[in-house]
This record gives C-alpha cells, sequence and structure tokens, in this order.
C-alpha cells in the first residue's frame, strides 16, 4: 500500500513517498526507499510491485547515464519523460511493468520544475500535482484546495503537513515515516518525515 504524492512549488518541486515495505498484513521493512533519483536534478517516485520497480527505475537510470555520457549533456525532464513513456508503452505489448510513477526535474535552460504523472499504461500528463497509491488519491482534493502556484519553501512544509495529516486520518493501517524530497537549481535533497516525532514535538510545544 504506497502513498505516494508530489507538487511543485516557485522552481522547486516536492516529492513524498512512504518508507513502509508491506506484504498483505506483513510489514516488512520501514526504511524502503521508493523515490529514486534518475540524476542530479531529476526525482523518479515509483508505485508497484517491488521487483517491477527496482527493475524499470534502474534500466531508466542507467539509459540516462548512458545518454549522457555518450551526448556530453542530460535529459531534460520532458526527454526524461518520453523515453519513460517510450519503455512502457513497448513493454506492453511483450511483459508488462505494474508501476505508476511521479517523474520531478528540475531544468536549467527554463529555470523552473516541471511534474509529470504517469501511469503503467504509459498515459503521461504534465501536472501540477499528483498522487499514487490510496494515500495519494486523498491527497488531491487537497491539491485543489491548497496548492497555487509559485508556492514557496514554508507554504510547501505546510501542504506537506496537511497531506500526510490526512492520510494517516484516512487510512487504517498509514505509514509513519515519509520521506519528502526537493529538487530544484542546486540538485535533490531528502528529508525523513517521522509522524511520532512530529507529534512529540506538537505535544512539547502545546505544553
Amino acid at each position: 500500500m504506497d502513498v505516494l504524492f508530489a507538487f511543485t512549488g516557485d522552481k522547486f518541486a516536492v516529492v513524498v513517498s512512504d518508507t513502509t515495505s508491506v506484504q498483505q498484513i506483513i510489514v516488512q521493512k520501514d526504511d524502503e526507499e521508493k523515490t529514486l533519483d534518475l540524476d542530479s536534478h531529476k526525482l523518479l517516485a515509483m508505485s508497484g510491485p517491488k521487483g517491477d520497480c527496482v527493475h524499470f527505475g534502474e534500466y531508466v537510470q542507467a539509459n540516462m547515464k548512458l545518454y549522457e555520457l555518450k551526448n556530453g549533456h542530460k535529459l531534460s525532464t520532458h526527454a526524461a519523460m518520453s523515453f519513460i513513456r517510450g519503455e512502457l508503452a513497448a513493454a506492453l505489448r511483450k511483459g508488462p511493468y505494474q508501476v505508476n510513477m511521479l517523474l520531478a526535474g528540475y531544468d536549467e535552460h527554463e529555470d523552473d520544475a516541471s511534474l509529470y504523472f504517469i501511469d503503467y499504461l504509459a498515459s503521461t500528463q504534465k501536472v501540477n500535482s499528483g498522487g499514487h497509491g490510496y494515500g495519494g488519491m486523498f491527497c488531491l482534493s487537497l491539491f485543489d484546495k491548497h496548492w497555487k502556484p509559485k508556492m514557496t519553501r514554508a507554504e510547501a512544509d505546510v501542504l506537506v503537513d496537511t497531506c500526510i495529516a490526512e492520510v494517516r486520518e484516512r487510512l487504517v493501517t498509514a505509514p509513519a515515516k515519509y520521506h519528502v524530497k526537493i529538487v530544484d537549481k542546486t540538485g535533490t535533497s531528502c528529508t525523513l518525515y517521522d509522524c511520532v516525532e512530529k507529534a512529540a514535538e506538537k505535544a512539547r510545544m502545546a505544553a
């Protein structure tokens, strides 16, 4: 039960993924990495069977690195999306990958960040916000209400808090930890969002 959601801000994009790996009713691990750094300025969040996610994600990462070595420059975020869509579409006729993705990246020539919604049927769409999994679906209405163009980092932090709180309230077995990744002109950064620590911090502040 993956929780993925992402949105764009003022020259940056935020990608949030839970860290829990679950098989039916068994929690296998709580430090799963569901977001892959394709290069220094691109993130690919993946939801689906772990084998498909790892195999397809590493395949895309390796081919993008090969392109950079051969041509001396990196693919743009839009070009990376086109490559991913093409590979997914080709795989549909052979052995399809059951992987849903969110691709976020920052392009220097545009001086802005972009976000693409990609599903396992190779349907793609450039979006301002999006999500996959049960948790991601609960965030869509919050994006409709709270997302706005050119959001600041502080506003983005509040929106992340709001979305995770909604997931925690709605899902019976909601994950307790999340990776919050940001991509901007300086590259990518990652912060661990621990709901237990956040709740304890709020309790201390209220006391």
